[in-house]
């Protein structure tokens, strides 16, 4: 992707069995393309991505084809697949720290 490419949310629509978040992209050239990325509305009722985090995966899933395609992805519409958002999910978890709690103080203090 090149760095005079400038994307920009614009905001999503639920719809029936969808919901799809709107991109616009503008060139070096000020060319301007717009982009629809959708999720199963099913995906967040299993709880399998979270309402803040869809417009981040959206912009993520546009982000690599932009760069797969020199800034000129081949479609306009794209779908998040269930193997995408646990892909997300999994690299955005926490981390369970090695000691849940703080070992006592040899004093009592």
């Amino acid at each position: 992707m090149s760095k005079n490419v400038n994307v920009q949310y614009v905001g999503f629509e639920s719809q029936g069995l969808v919901r799809e978040y709107r991109f616009v992209v503008r060139g070096a050239a000020n060319e301007i393309s717009e982009y629809t990325l959708t999720i199963d509305n099913e995906s967040f009722g299993s709880r399998r991505v979270r309402f803040q985090d869809a417009a981040e995966i959206c912009s993520l899933r546009l982000h690599r084809e932009l760069a797969a395609f020199g800034n000129h992805p081949p479609r306009a519409q794209y779908s998040i697949g269930g193997a995408e958002l646990e892909e997300y999910r999994k690299s955005h978890s926490r981390k369970p720290s090695a000691k849940p709690f703080k070992p006592k103080d040899p004093d009592g203090f």
